[in-house]
């Protein structure tokens, strides 16, 4: 023992020695740390962690050969304990260099780790949040992603040049978002939020914006392409020889299968057209309304326009605009009329210099107004009205793209059951070397009603030609077809009628090649441009070439060949044509300063009697409407439709008791004549307890199988629909206009009429409620008297209606008579003879049966007729069934009367009593019936129905807000029209006098 301690001693002194040597210098560390270490090293064979000290008494301490340490600097020459504590020493050494290359390591990693943690921390501390500008993306964007496969999209993609064709310019999107971030970083320095959503937000929302985009496209393309495949094998299928009456049936099927697949095919087209229309709006709208942030210090930049450009928002504008104060739009443009087929798309498409509008042989192709606004651009491109897509001209996949969307645009715009369509299609082209002007093209003049078009198609053109032609400072483009007879010419009696001075008429005769072969003579040419031959007159006349017919030539190929022609043509060496009447570009010139100059003219006068229709109307608006905002129809719907969404959301926190309430009152009434008049009278006649119960499970369980759900259901969607129109109609507010009363009301109906209840629920509701029909058990004494209280409330009513019935039937009783004066009918008369006979027969048997035996209605109406009333058998059966009701409910009654105090008997199955109250058990079993079922169903509306009925409210709004026909029928009144006006006539005098502006500083 005394050994052992010792060697302790030894060993913690030479940790000590190895402390101070080696360790010391470096780590700097107190010899107390160091402790444990050495505990661990040399004390791992002491008996406890803490082991005893020895007493410091010197007299008590036993001193051995190893009690004192040789000095430090001795070293022992022999072995024994001095080789081992040199081992010892060895060791320690080379433990504690292991370890403080571990630690070090380790301290660095965790320090390191540590810093970069908080390092991290601190900077995404310093991130604004970019939470609250989601807004900038529309809501539609992200609701994409929800029903959208991306990786079966991913496997089926088209082509990108066939995807191309149908894509918007996604380019151009980009750089509309690359122009906001950089306005918001130059204009918005000192607000780091904004360039927060510029560095991190912008290149996200680009990427998702552009995939969800690319995802609705390319569906809609997959549903197009398989459209036109199931044509194409209808078609095919079709065809074949020698048809059989069989194969004629099938061929008529197939055709219809044909129409039908290409009428799709135009509506799943229409919808993708909606869908860029609504996408471009909501770009637009975006870009506005980031440009108009003022309170964040992001100021209006003003976008340079062209003259043009400014002239035709003003008559986009106007072509919308129908004012009452007669304010006619009297603005000049070019309006372009012809026979059909005589070349005006042609003689168009050479003056903006590219084949951009659809074509076809012989057929009318253009079938609404398009106005064409040219300018002149560094880039050849064009662009619609409502959209911010450009179509590179030059390229021929974007021109058949561009044809392709101006045909689906005049489709669109067609009416059902009509051929022609006023609506205007506005189009702007730029391009080197265009003459800046306003064109627009109408349909061409027909003079027979071919088939296939509508009755009133002749008499259409011809308005809408009239309609533009009357403007006094329109220039009217007259085209004339050169290859046919001057004679059969329609539309140079129309232009003599509106224009017969012809001060505003510029007459253009086209394919003058095939003219100059087809006529024998050709000064009949010379008489036409020279005004000779028709009786109509024209500031000018120009004979142009439109190609040689083929609908695959350039447009420099057909200025080469026009200018060939015109070079050896003799219509110019022989002097009928001068040169400056020849070639579209001479035209276009001509034109071009026709229409400024009538501009110049005539601008500043059509500002003013704006002008003045602006004052009229705002007259009338403070003299009519003095404390009403100046709200549009737009405006309007937008405040309706916020106020609708609030009353959805209302019908969503009605409360579970209010809903389970009102559905099992209603059930009720639906259901209770079935249960009083099928189950409870017919179990009632049952002569003992076994009987009725086993009558009353058969027609439950047949019920319930039948009828009882379908019913649950009807009368849940019934209960929604009423709280529907109850909170459409109850929420009236000091701001509620009764302007919107139209407009609520068509929600409410098409909301209701596009929802459909979900069946599926059919079956499980079933089966809770034969599941809770079976139970018999009432455990409690609350439970019997609820049901108690509930069958007399039942009876009663069932009574009170009863004794109605009879006393119309039998008419007022002599009380009644005195008071009121009246007396009975002769068949009055007659039932309440028959009535007291029945009366009579009934205190006799008071047990009698439900039904009347034939002898005893035999002896009824014997002694009616005794009494002198001749009564019919169905009348007295008719009768007695009434007042046999009345008898059995009043017995029912007073039976449950007896009942009130047979619970007691009940828990014993009514052992030892005369007392029996199964008629209390069913409608106890009834009452608990409806319970249920009247919470299953509210947990149906509140879950599902409601949440859908919702959905199907926006939906409606949202399509609402598409349809301006449906607005305009919805949003009416006078204040509403006159709104309208105010806001027209203030936008068209702003830019009429910023276009002057404009126009003087060019002068």
């Amino acid at each position: 023992m005394m050994m052992l301690r010792a060697g302790n001693i030894v060993a913690c002194t030479a940790c000590r020695n190895l402390a101070l040597s080696s360790v010391r210098v470096r780590f700097r560390m107190p010899l107390q740390k160091l402790q444990p270490l050495s505990h661990a090293v040399h004390h791992r064979y002491s008996s406890g962690s803490n082991p005893p000290r020895p007493p410091r008494c010197p007299a008590a301490r036993q001193f051995t050969s190893l009690s004192r340490l040789p000095p430090r600097g001795q070293r022992s020459q022999h072995g024994g304990h001095h080789y081992q504590q040199r081992r010892t020493f060895w060791v320690a050494r080379l433990a504690a260099r292991l370890l403080k290359l571990r630690y070090i390591l380790l301290g660095s990693a965790v320090g390191g780790g540590y810093t970069a943690k908080k390092t991290y921390d601190e900077w995404k501390d310093m991130l604004p949040d970019l939470s609250e500008y989601t807004w900038i993306v529309p809501d539609f964007i992200w609701e994409l992603n929800e029903h959208i496969n991306l990786e079966k999209i991913a496997s089926v993609l088209p082509d990108t040049e066939e995807l191309a064709k149908l894509l918007p310019d996604l380019e151009k999107i980009g750089e509309n978002f690359t122009f906001l971030r950089s306005l918001l970083s130059n204009e918005s320095s000192g607000e780091p939020t904004f360039k927060a959503m510029e560095n991190q937000g912008s290149d996200t929302s680009d990427k998702q914006f552009k995939k969800d985009l690319l995802r609705e496209l390319v569906l809609i393309q997959q549903q197009i392409q398989q459209h036109e495949e199931e044509a194409h094998r209808a078609t095919a299928s079709s065809s074949g020889p020698n048809p059989s009456p069989s194969q004629h049936k099938r061929k008529a099927t197939d055709k219809e299968k044909i129409d039908q697949l290409q009428e799709e095919l135009v509506r799943t087209q229409i919808k993708y057209q909606r869908m860029l229309e609504r996408l471009e709006k909501e770009n637009k709208e975006l870009r506005k309304v980031v440009l108009q942030k003022d309170d964040k210090g992001i100021h209006q930049r003003k976008v340079k326009k062209s003259l043009i450009d400014m002239y035709s928002e003003v008559l986009d504008i106007l072509s919308d605009y129908d004012s009452n104060y007669n304010t006619q739009d009297h603005l000049p443009r070019v309006v372009v009329v012809g026979d059909q087929s005589a070349g005006k798309t042609s003689v168009l498409e050479m003056i903006a210099q590219a084949r951009i509008f659809p074509r076809g042989s012989g057929e009318m192709m253009t079938r609404s107004p398009v106005k064409v606004t040219l300018s002149e651009g560094p880039h050849h491109v064009a662009m619609f009205k409502d959209s911010t897509r450009e179509f590179d001209l030059g390229k021929e996949e974007d021109l058949a793209a561009l044809r392709h969307e101006i045909e689906l645009r005049m489709r669109k715009s067609v009416r059902e059951g009509q051929t022609v369509s006023p609506e205007t299609i506005s189009l702007s082209v730029k391009g080197p070397g265009i003459q800046r002007m306003v064109l627009v093209d109408l349909p061409g003049v027909i003079s027979t009603v071919t088939t296939g078009m509508a009755a009133d198609t002749k008499e259409t053109i011809f308005s809408i030609s009239k309609a533009y032609m009357q403007n006094p400072n329109a220039i009217i483009l007259c085209i004339q077809d050169g290859s046919v007879d001057a004679e059969r010419s329609i539309v140079t009696d129309l232009v003599s009628q509106m224009d017969p001075q012809g001060k505003r008429t510029i007459f253009v005769l086209t394919k003058v090649d095939l003219a100059e072969k087809n006529l024998a003579s050709p000064s009949r040419i010379q008489q036409i441009v020279e005004g000779k031959l028709f009786p109509m007159k024209a500031l000018g006349y120009f004979a142009v070439v439109t190609g040689k017919g083929s609908s695959n030539e350039s447009i420099e190929a057909i200025k080469d060949y026009e200018e060939e022609f015109f070079q050896s043509s003799n219509l110019l060496k022989t002097g009928m044509l001068k040169a400056h009447q020849v070639t579209t570009k001479n035209l276009s010139l001509a034109v071009s300063d026709c229409f400024w100059k009538m501009v110049r003219e005539s601008v500043e006068q059509q500002a003013d009697a704006f002008k003045a229709s602006r004052f009229n109307l705002e007259t009338e608006w403070k003299n009519n409407y003095p404390r009403l905002r100046e709200l549009d129809r737009n405006e309007l719907f937008e405040k309706a439709k916020n106020e609708i969404l609030d009353e959805v959301i209302s019908l969503s926190q009605v409360t579970p008791k209010h809903w389970e309430s009102i559905l099992q009152k209603k059930l009720w009434e639906r259901v209770s004549t079935h249960v009083i008049e099928n189950i409870y009278l017919p179990a009632a006649q049952t002569m003992d307890s076994g009987t009725f119960n086993t009558t009353v499970d058969i027609k439950l369980k047949q019920w319930t199988d039948k009828q009882l759900p379908h019913k649950a259901l009807e009368v849940a969607w019934e209960t929604l629909q009423e709280e529907f129109a109850r909170f459409m109609a109850e929420y009236k507010g000091k701001d509620q206009d009764d302007i919107f009363d139209k407009l609520k009301e068509a929600v409410k109906d098409e909301s209701i009429k596009r929802h459909k209840w979900n069946e599926r629920a059919l079956d499980s509701l079933r089966v809770i409620q034969h599941n809770a029909l079976e139970d018999r058990s009432i455990t409690d004494k609350p439970q019997w008297d609820a049901a108690i209280q509930f069958m007399e409330e039942t009876l009663q009513a069932r009574l009170k209606d009863t004794d109605s019935v009879i006393t119309d039937m039998v008419g007022p009783d002599w009380k009644q008579r005195w008071l009121n004066w009246t007396n009975r009918t002769s068949e009055q008369h007659i039932r309440n003879e028959t009535k007291n006979e029945l009366e009579r027969l009934l205190k006799l048997h008071e047990d009698h049966t439900a039904y009347l035996a034939n002898d005893e209605v035999t002896t009824v109406r014997k002694n009616l007729e005794a009494k002198g009333v001749e009564v019919d058998p169905v009348l007295i059966k008719d009768t007695w069934h009434q007042l046999y009701r009345r008898h059995f409910l009043q017995k029912a009654l007073f039976h449950c009367n007896l009942c009130r105090r047979g619970f007691y008997y009940y828990q014993r199955h009514f052992v030892d009593s005369e007392l029996e109250c199964n008629d209390v058990v069913l409608f106890w079993r009834i009452q608990r019936m409806l319970g249920i079922t009247a919470n299953t169903l509210r947990q149906q509306l509140t879950n599902t129905e409601v949440r859908r009925l919702e959905k199907n409210v926006k939906e409606v709004l949202e399509d609402f807000a598409e349809d301006n026909e449906k607005k305009v029928q919805l949003i009416t009144g006078r204040r509403v029209q006159l709104a309208e006006d105010l806001k027209k006539v203030r936008e068209i005098q702003e830019k009429l006098e910023a276009f002057i502006e404009a126009l003087h500083k060019e002068k």
